[in-house]
């Protein structure tokens, strides 16, 4: 039993994640207490979130940053442990999370460690993929989510200690699944560039794409992952040529003379 000022509230934000949610909830049951935020799923997200937790709100979604800080107030213990739907604490970064609570979390006001995603049959270790180092566990008091859709990211005032021991990431089903998330994530991605003003380049469709192949496979050494290695980088240089391209659309549908 950990004292009051060191109890942890895992906080898990889900949407259509029925197939998923089950075994993220059940690696966070050595957590103080499990929030779910669920955005009005349309499966049986909310029923089996129910099944593990009695925490369980529905909230419609506000985006990924504004749901974090929304899950975050939700919360009743001095630290917050952010996991999402799709991932799941290993054995092996449980034990070292509660060891530094045993020691009093030493001073630190958060805890990072890497994200392992698993993809086409295989655990990705190399690449932009991994270690993906992600600061999720923190105190309440001291950090917040901020960044830029899609893309949220814990800021924490005070030291920071890094973990080795991974959370699992089962980020797409198949290749389907990915291609529309790239396309979901994209969209997001050009519609926030434009609505801040941000002009389309043509060196960023051009030079941009290629590049992030380039990174990705060879400079982040994914080739070491075999195919699947290959698949990444070519994915994420697709990735990043429909975001350019779909602020290039956005920019000439502006410029559009409008129709009385």
């Amino acid at each position: 039993m950990r004292p009051d000022h060191l109890k942890i509230s895992a906080c898990v934000t889900a949407g259509n994640e029925e197939d998923k949610i089950a075994a993220c909830l059940a690696s966070l049951e050595w957590c103080d207490e499990v929030v779910v935020v669920d955005s009005f799923s349309q499966d049986k997200t909310y029923e089996i979130s129910k099944q593990y937790t009695s925490l369980v709100f529905q909230h419609p979604w506000e985006g990924y940053i504004a749901q974090k800080n929304y899950i975050r107030s939700l919360a009743r213990y001095p630290w917050i442990l952010f996991v999402d739907a799709d991932e799941v604490v290993s054995e092996d970064l449980r034990a070292q999370i509660e060891d530094e609570f045993a020691r009093g979390a030493d001073g630190f006001v958060g805890f990072r460690f890497p994200r392992m995603v698993h993809y086409l049959g295989k655990w990705i270790r190399h690449g932009e993929w991994y270690p993906d180092i992600k600061l999720r566990l923190f105190r309440k008091d001291r950090g917040h989510s901020e960044g830029q859709e899609p893309h949220d990211r814990v800021v924490v005032d005070g030291p920071v200690k890094t973990l080795s021991a991974p959370l699992y990431h089962f980020t797409y089903d198949n290749l389907t699944d990915h291609i529309h998330t790239l396309n979901r994530f994209s969209s997001i991605s050009a519609g926030e560039k434009f609505s801040r003003g941000e002009k389309f380049l043509w060196r960023d469709l051009i030079v941009r794409p290629p590049f992030r192949f380039f990174k990705s496979y060879f400079m982040k050494l994914g080739i070491l992952d075999g195919s699947q290695g290959l698949v990444i980088a070519l994915m994420s240089a697709f990735g990043v040529f429909i975001k350019y391209a779909k602020l290039m659309e956005l920019w000439i549908q502006h410029r559009q003379p409008k129709k009385d």
